[in-house]
């Protein structure tokens, strides 16, 4: 209707306005002309200063009037025309694109798929818009999801590509037509585009070759029935028997509040299940969910929320995700400084976790001499547990890096700094910072500030903050602690000693009490506390704090007794809060410690015939960055092949490599990445890599009208709807592109000129009329 008036009043559609350009088409002597008449007006209304009438109303009335038709009649002396670049018709071809992806098999709008426009508008010859194309250009056709290619006719679109990228298609499409008078693209799509690669490098390529693209958005822009997980945060490798708490984002819209059930599945076998509450309409709200990686291997877990009535989109229902579940041994090194119940039931919770191996250094006796130039040294007495060797720990704490690192994580109990060399210290820092191993420090009389820790390279690791000396001894301090989940100890994996966040929150009320003899309440800024007590003054005392620290990561358990968890008489025998405690601390103080060799691909999941990017990060026993390795990726194919492929240093960083495959098959790839140094092996690692179709395409469904607004402004075109592409042709036409005349086209004659001549004039008479003037 709008388009309609519009050309009723101003004689051109509205595209002729935009596209042209607004020139004036006056001479010189017109112009003269033009300047008399403005004089002999601007007389004419100077006379109604005499205007037979005593109200002033009527002359600024009559004057108003008399303005107009003036401004008119100039208008029309100075002949205002319109300059357009109009394409010749049939000397000019014109890339038709359209997306062959499984989106476009979405019914979102009236209940028909989005293929339907392809099909109304194409799917014969003398179809609306392909006619109009046809009367004006010469069209050639392309279908693209992953990969675009020439096609002669639309009967051979089967909408099931897996994937969009609209930045290949249409550069495709332009070396095709390469040497054509090209007026332009039409791309039809819902605008989806799965490549991770931006635009921004295809729209300067058509923008600097003068390609203006018109886009068809097909589809509803706003789902109003759809559910979706958005993201699934899962580690790339755990070990096996972890309890792991994944983060998930659902969002939806047309299910406000409503109860639906969340399920993980593990080779269809359900590992966790439980319901959740949608968020309010179009928000997204992140869910933590509890389960237990079980079984080793390279395991696919399936998080998804059963359709619901009258969903637009299902597919977009799920995600899944690949986790190495390592059956490992990690091992940590225990020192404790003195003989306590702390050491003894903190072995005991962990002995029936096989994978993991603590081993302890407890001394049992203290010399005279003190620590020297060397490590703690012969004077001082040393029992060993769970040592590999005879020869393990033999001379007490590891005085070299080598002999250090060989541990994934440490745990500090009851023992002073002044116990160790400054080597040995810096060591200490080393091996969070540098090697990226966990450090746990214990509360205990020689503990933190009491134990001279403050001002060491180890206290600045630490999350808590420490006074270089403390004039509070631990014999003048005690308190005892009723201890709390912090808000975001509630969800941490550590913190979580029931099935449920509720379960475990309400557990933690029924604890029985702590206590402590260092009085730590500050943390560093960046850390993270878990646990914090409560004294029987009422003080705030933090209990477990935790922050990264370079590579690695630090965490304090200020507590002196946390056994108490397993033998206060209020605890059942059969109870095991305090395994369950300690097993998911160690295991989260060695989770993510990095091996001399790391390897990560990218993307995690791809299609087959996609290239994927190995990248390593290699490092000596002294976590050392190593740039002249030989490094080799051994890839095995789900059908049994196998390659190498050769990685080289990247230069751009220390220690890392990289290398690109193609995979064939759909599947799962191992990666057997092996490095070595000269004739010294430095480490080997394996990965898996999951080909299989992907399903991107179903999120975030809705039709992307941004996007493809900024691609048709950006390269000189115009952005349409399916349900106005009724001036693309022409749009096309008036872009200027390829084998064009200039017309001239003008404005003095539009029916709006006349209209407003005989407007003021018969508006004039009925004023005069009504006033009695006449």
């Amino acid at each position: 209707m709008f388009e309609w008036l519009f050309r009723f009043l101003f004689k051109y559609q509205p595209l002729v306005f935009q596209q042209g350009t607004f020139v004036l088409g006056v001479s010189r002597a017109m112009w003269l002309v033009v300047i008399a008449a403005a004089g002999l007006g601007a007389y004419a209304l100077f006379t109604y200063r005499g205007l037979a009438t005593s109200r002033r109303r009527d002359r600024l009335v009559f004057i108003a009037l008399r303005c107009v038709v003036l401004l008119v009649g100039l208008w029309c002396l100075i002949r205002p025309t319109i300059i357009l670049k109009v394409a010749v018709p049939q000397q000019n071809f014109v890339g038709v694109l359209i997306d062959d992806s499984r989106s476009m098999q979405i019914a979102d709008k009236n209940g028909q798929p989005r293929s339907q426009f392809v099909t109304d508008n194409f799917g014969k010859p003398d179809s609306p818009l392909a006619a109009a194309l046809s009367a004006k250009f010469v069209p050639r056709y392309f279908r693209f999801s992953s990969t675009a290619e020439r096609m002669p006719s639309t009967k051979d679109l089967t909408y099931s590509g897996t994937g969009t990228r609209l930045g290949d298609a249409l550069l495709r499409a332009r070396d095709e037509m390469a040497g054509l008078p090209l007026s332009g693209f039409v791309l039809i799509t819902d605008g989806g585009d799965t490549s991770e690669a931006p635009l921004d490098e295809t729209i300067a390529a058509l923008k600097t070759e003068s390609i203006p693209v018109f886009p068809v958005g097909v589809g509803a822009d706003k789902l109003l029935h759809d559910i979706q997980i958005s993201r699934v945060e899962t580690p790339r490798t755990v070990l096996k028997g972890s309890s792991l708490v994944v983060d998930v984002v659902v969002s939806q819209t047309g299910y406000p509040n409503v109860k639906v059930p969340l399920i993980v599945e593990n080779d269809g076998r359900i590992v966790s299940q439980q319901e959740i509450t949608l968020p309010t309409n179009g928000d997204a709200e992140t869910v933590h969910v509890h389960f237990t990686a079980s079984d080793k291997g390279s395991r696919v877990f399936k998080f998804r929320i059963p359709p619901q009535e009258g969903e637009q989109v299902t597919q977009n229902n799920s995600r899944e995700s690949l986790i190495e579940v390592l059956d490992r041994r990690e091992k940590l090194l225990y020192l404790e400084g003195e003989p306590r119940p702390e050491g003894k039931f903190i072995l005991q919770g962990v002995e029936d976790d096989r994978n993991l191996q603590v081993v302890e250094l407890l001394r049992t006796a203290m010399g005279t001499g003190g620590a020297t130039t060397t490590s703690l040294e012969a004077q001082d007495k040393f029992l060993r547990l769970g040592v590999d060797s005879a020869d393990e720990l033999k001379n007490g704490f590891p005085t070299t890096p080598e002999e250090l690192f060989a541990y994934k994580g440490i745990i500090l109990g009851s023992v002073e700094a002044s116990a160790f060399t400054v080597d040995q210290l810096r060591m200490i820092s080393d091996f969070v910072s540098r090697r990226g191993g966990g450090l746990l420090a214990l509360g205990g009389r020689r503990a933190f500030a009491e134990g001279g820790w403050g001002g060491t390279p180890v206290g600045d690791t630490l999350p808590v903050v420490l006074p270089i000396s403390t004039a509070q001894h631990f014999s003048t301090y005690f308190a005892p602690l009723v201890v709390q989940p912090t808000r975001e100890g509630v969800t941490h994996p550590v913190t979580q000693i029931a099935a449920t966040e509720g379960d475990s929150e309400l557990r933690w009320r029924k604890m029985p009490t702590v206590s402590t003899v260092n009085p730590l309440r500050a943390i560093k800024p960046g850390a993270t506390t878990l646990l914090s007590g409560t004294d029987d003054k009422g003080n705030d005392q933090v209990v477990l704090t935790s922050q990264h620290y370079g590579r690695g990561k630090a965490l304090a358990l200020t507590i002196q007794d946390a056994w108490m968890w397993r033998m206060d008489p209020s605890m059942a025998e059969t109870d095991n809060t305090h395994h369950a405690f300690w097993q998911r601390l160690t295991r989260w103080l060695v989770d993510g410690v990095p091996s001399p060799v790391e390897v990560t691909t990218s993307p995690d999941r791809l299609e087959a015939r996609e290239p994927v990017t190995v990248s390593a990060w290699v490092t000596d026993a002294k976590y050392i960055d190593v740039n002249d390795g030989h490094v080799v990726a051994h890839v095995t194919s789900p059908s049994g092949k196998t390659s190498d492929v050769p990685m080289d240093w990247t230069v751009k960083r220390d220690g890392e490599y990289k290398a690109t495959f193609t995979p064939e098959e759909d599947g799962v790839y191992e990666v057997k990445v092996g490095a070595a140094r000269d004739t010294t092996t430095l480490g080997t690692t394996t990965v898996h890599v999951r080909t299989a179709p992907s399903d991107r395409e179903y999120f975030d469904a809705a039709m992307r009208a941004p996007l493809l607004t900024r691609l048709a402004e950006s390269t000189g075109g115009r952005f349409y709807t399916a349900d106005n592409t009724k001036t693309l042709a022409d749009a096309i036409s008036y872009s200027g592109r390829g084998v064009t005349v200039v017309e001239e086209r003008d404005l003095w004659d539009m029916p709006i000129v006349l209209m407003l001549l005989l407007g003021c004039g018969g508006a004039e008479w009925a004023y005069r009329r009504a006033r009695g003037l006449i």
